[in-house]
């Protein structure tokens, strides 16, 4: 029965931003549990990649695309050819995303604009548009990944924590009115996780000796600490849950 709860037999889970660190973690979890993955970032390689090496090892199949989430026009092919390919998208996992450091008072529009247009905007997009298909069809399953700045302010990175504030607060807004077709949207915020995203504050020797010392935990997180959140959210295990933000941060939020 437990086993029953936690499969993904069957599915088939979206994952954007997969290529690497936490995205392309989840994709071979979910595949690990059952789902087949269809994957797509900005420079996806159409086949070969090691995301879809580490799928297609679990038995699951993997598709890859390309697409430039900073590009609406994109954005929208993209939609399109996916939504003609697989006419049923049972996941839906908004994990694709871009931070880009700058003071406040230097930060220019095109950093602040594309932040925004990756992290938000085109997440906006990409629920809307499966999401109506699961609403119809009265089942879904949406996982955003939020942050520890969709509560917090940052330092250098404006764009970035106004785009996960927004993020955390259309996982609720999809939620409320999603939750009665039997669609769960539900969010995770990475506490600090060695990605390539944050390469900059793991090779600071000050704000990095910090941030390990502030975490109950006593170390930074590796992306396949988001496995075991993602197929909980993924899954029948968690039908009665709708609109949380799940923080896996080794416990800073706590402090």
């Amino acid at each position: 029965m437990m086993q029953q709860l936690f499969s993904l037999e069957g599915k088939t889970a979206l994952i954007t931003g997969c290529k690497r660190g936490i995205g392309k973690a989840m994709a071979v979890g979910l595949a690990k549990a059952g789902a087949n993955i269809i994957g797509v970032s900005a420079t996806l390689e159409t086949s070969g990649s090691q995301v879809e090496k580490e799928v297609s090892a679990t038995g699951r199949t993997f598709a890859a695309y390309s697409c430039d989430f900073s590009d609406r026009q994109a954005l929208h092919s993209f939609i399109e050819q996916v939504n003609k390919d697989f006419p049923v998208i049972d996941i839906l996992v908004n994990n694709a995303g871009t931070i880009l450091r700058k003071p406040a008072e230097e930060h220019p529009d095109e950093f602040w604009d594309k932040v925004i247009e990756v992290n938000l905007n085109a997440q906006f997009i990409l629920s809307r548009e499966f999401g109506k298909r699961m609403v119809k069809r009265k089942n879904g399953k949406i996982v955003f990944t939020a942050s520890l700045l969709t509560f917090q302010g940052g330092i250098t990175v404006p764009g970035y924590a106004a785009s996960k504030g927004g993020v955390g607060q259309l996982t609720k807004a999809l939620a409320n009115e999603w939750a009665k077709h039997n669609v769960q949207v539900n969010a995770i915020a990475p506490g600090y996780i060695r990605t390539d995203n944050n390469i900059a504050l793991q090779n600071d020797p000050v704000r990095s000796v910090n941030i390990e010392n502030r975490i109950p935990a006593g170390r930074w997180g590796l992306p396949e600490d988001m496995v075991g959140a993602t197929i909980f959210l993924a899954s029948d295990a968690s039908a009665y849950v709708s609109g949380h933000i799940l923080t896996v941060d080794g416990g800073w939020m706590a402090r």
